[in-house]
């Protein structure tokens, strides 16, 4: 569902405010709702997100829900379930007042995004050739659909792949401390 009938621009978008408290991408220049994620994907990214802090990443690093800008036909700012911020990029959104990475900021180190019903096509192809193009480094599909962890690792501006189910230990290209099996991020025990 489309809610603005007229193109925003990126900085449109970040002074958008209607007054509630609804999640908006911005998608080719449309605002687009983001509905609430379900409490299956929540307490997936927050396992996640507790599990890079036990392995030594610094809470100041680790986002949930923090806007991406990322290049598109039309401004397109992008929303994942967990983010790992890199030291440089964490110095600059701490200099800013809206909790959004500008596409003259850093990438990102890692994102993760909670594959939703009917949204497969949006995590597995728009938002990988998106990320790509942001140049982050390592992007996570957590499907918990279809029982599978997809670790993509950016090399020479393409996302190469690696798809871990069931007790495979996925192996961060990053985060070589790392040591979880696809089970355990699919089942959030951890």
């Amino acid at each position: 569902m489309t809610v603005a009938t007229k193109f925003m621009s990126l900085e449109e978008y970040l002074n958008y405010d209607d007054g509630t408290d609804t999640l908006y991408e911005l998608v080719n220049g449309k605002l687009i709702p983001m509905p609430p994620e379900s409490f299956q994907n929540q307490q997936l990214s927050i396992s996640l997100l507790i599990y890079f802090s036990q392995i030594g990443i610094p809470a100041r690093l680790l986002v949930n829900q923090i806007a991406i800008a990322v290049t598109g036909g039309r401004a397109t700012a992008r929303i994942p379930d967990l983010t790992v911020l890199s030291e440089d990029l964490a110095l600059e959104l701490r200099e800013t007042n809206r909790s959004t990475i500008l596409a003259d900021m850093p990438p990102p180190s890692l994102v993760v995004e909670v594959v939703s019903p009917n949204q497969d096509k949006r995590d597995y192809r728009y938002k990988r050739s998106e990320y790509a193009a942001r140049q982050i480094p390592e992007y996570w599909i957590v499907d918990p659909i279809l029982d599978k962890v997809t670790i993509l690792e950016l090399v020479e501006g393409l996302y190469e792949e690696k798809v871990c189910t069931g007790e495979e230990v996925i192996a961060s290209p990053q985060f070589d401390r790392f040591q979880l099996t696809a089970q355990q991020v699919l089942t959030g025990s951890i």
